[in-house]
């Protein structure tokens, strides 16, 4: 199994990538449709049924895929022979990091199953803010990948 890994190794990498990278929109956009959802629709009305519609299709259909897909390849690298030095900062920051966005994932999660209720309280305001988060959760892997701290 270690052999394989190390031989699959450039190709898990490009994988691992394209993953992020797909998850990384969904998690930009998302919370950018929550803030139109909030703004511009009530429960009910048709742009209500529209925003759902939107945001149930990138959940499912690219966030969730891509979550997956980066945990499966990143876990893959980690148990990959000489990528991943374990007494280095940088691994532990990556990590909580990816953490805290597969939190965030999840929160966004909860609060597409608020608007399908009706039950939505969050301000357009505070999904805004909340826009912000996986950019910084970003920079923190980025730094910690490149510059091994």
């Amino acid at each position: 199994m270690i052999d394989f890994l190390a031989a699959m190794y450039p190709w898990t990498k490009s994988l691992h990538l394209l993953s992020i990278v797909a998850w990384m929109a969904g998690l930009f956009y998302l919370p950018r449709l929550f803030v139109y959802h909030a703004e511009a629709s009530t429960p009910g009305d048709s742009r209500d049924e529209i925003f759902q519609v939107m945001e149930r299709r990138l959940l499912r259909a690219i966030m969730n895929p891509a979550m997956i897909a980066t945990w499966v390849f990143g876990l893959m690298l980690v148990m990959t022979p000489g990528i991943v030095d374990w007494s280095s900062i940088w691994p532990w920051t990556k990590a909580a990091a990816v953490l805290f966005l597969t939190w965030f994932h999840h929160w966004l999660g909860l609060r597409r199953k608020e608007f399908i209720t009706g039950q939505s309280t969050i301000s357009g305001r505070t999904f805004r803010i909340m826009n912000e988060v996986p950019t910084l959760a970003l920079i923190v892997i980025v730094f910690s990948v490149i510059l091994k701290f």
